[in-house]
């Protein structure tokens, strides 16, 4: 995707990745229809160029994935206040039950005053008026009322007051749920204007400019991918520094970071977190065997997961509860340095944090890209260094 609108960031050491024989044709094709696209000139049908549908795909896509966060924070709200409503409602049945159980106690007590004569016939109005406690500033009453007849009359005014207070709050929540639904429909609306767009621009593209996208996607790739081994190798550079300092074995780990290793390779947990390691492993294997199933806006499993829903349900099953929204999933953690990222950190994405995947060491991480992509593992790269949020470390 295109990075756009970014804060801006320091860049660090940049090597241009070595090729080898194994792709070398590949790598000529790509250059071959990229400088196509390069020199191709503005059709004179006003259709835009590749390049130009290129950067609002991308802009869709990032668009859809901003509003996907939106939708799945309304709808987490949406749950949650439907579930207070349902018990708010439920209070008020079982106080309004009670409620007509006092007003029959004290219609007993007034019917058989009035039976044997014991009280003049206001006493009956008195005990069952809505405000019963209005009538006891009234001296001549109060004297004819026994203390259990009080006792009733107080316990009816008390749940009369309950019961009117939780209507409200009730009511008070059906109107904030009905607002909340309201912004869950405009969200999901948004997502869907935003996807048909795309889909409406890619299904313009001809056969041979479809194959130049694919192949600037490639070269996008190969760029990301030599930075995230570059980042590898500083990474390995500073434990082994720091094992050199301290006097430990070559083979001893610091905890720190990542290594050198396979992309997916743990380190081990630091001494000062212990459980870190076990519960990063968990989460990264959980993360692993999700890999090529579809991204779907708003999934959280186990089919399909938009990207938030990946990394919630990676470390789910590694006993740890994260929110669901990258808004919130950035806040559940210690925010490290891009350095000091190891396997099972959070890295996120972009100035308004929409994206969020899974850190398995080396610069790569597992996560679920876009629309019509599947979960992977990729570079921490893939949209350029600027596209960095930061990285959480959510245990």
């Amino acid at each position: 995707m295109a990075s756009q609108h970014r804060k801006p960031r320091s860049a660090g050491p940049r090597v241009a990745g070595i090729r080898t024989p194994a792709f070398a044709t590949a790598a000529l094709t790509s250059v071959a229809l990229l400088s196509q696209t390069a020199n191709a000139a503005p059709s004179d049908d006003g259709k835009p160029s590749l390049e130009e549908v290129e950067k609002k795909v991308d802009d869709l896509y990032r668009q859809a994935e901003s509003a996907t966060e939106k939708y799945n924070a309304a709808k987490e709200k949406t749950t949650k206040q439907r579930k207070r409503v349902d018990s708010l409602l439920d209070d008020v049945a079982q106080r309004t039950q009670k409620l007509n159980e006092a007003r029959e106690e004290l219609g007993s007590y007034a019917a058989a005053q009035y039976r044997t004569g014991a009280s003049a016939p206001d006493t009956a109005t008195f005990l069952l008026a809505d405000t019963p406690q209005d009538y006891f500033d009234q001296n001549q009453l109060m004297s004819r009322v026994t203390d259990r007849q009080k006792g009733a009359v107080d316990d009816f005014v008390t749940e009369q007051s309950a019961t009117m207070r939780k209507r409200r709050e009730a009511a008070e929540s059906l109107a904030s749920l009905t607002d909340t639904q309201s912004d869950l429909r405009t969200a999901k609306a948004t997502v869907q204007k935003k996807l048909g767009d795309a889909r409406e621009l890619l299904s313009r593209l001809t056969a041979q400019e479809k194959a130049r996208l694919a192949a600037i996607e490639k070269q996008r790739q190969e760029e990301a991918a030599a930075k995230a081994a570059e980042l590898a190798r500083r990474q390995a550079a500073a434990q082994a520094a720091a094992r050199q300092e301290s006097g430990a074995p070559s083979g001893a780990a610091t905890g720190t970071g990542t290594g050198a290793g396979s992309s997916s390779a743990s380190a081990p947990a630091s001494p000062a977190d212990p459980s870190y390691g076990a519960k990063a492993d968990k989460a990264l294997a959980f993360a692993r065997a999700q890999i090529g199933k579809p991204y779907v806006w708003g999934a959280v499993g186990p089919g399909s997961y938009d990207c938030s829903g990946l990394t919630q349900a990676a470390w789910k099953a590694a006993g740890v509860t994260l929110p669901r929204t990258t808004y919130d999933q950035v806040k559940a953690g210690a925010t490290v340095s891009l350095a000091d990222a190891r396997p099972g950190d959070l890295v996120f994405f972009y100035d308004d944090v929409s994206h969020v995947g899974v850190y398995i060491g080396n610069g790569m991480m597992i996560h679920a890209p876009k629309p019509g992509a599947y979960v992977r593992e990729e570079s921490i790269y893939y949209d350029g260094e600027s596209g960095i949020h930061s990285v959480v470390r959510p245990a």
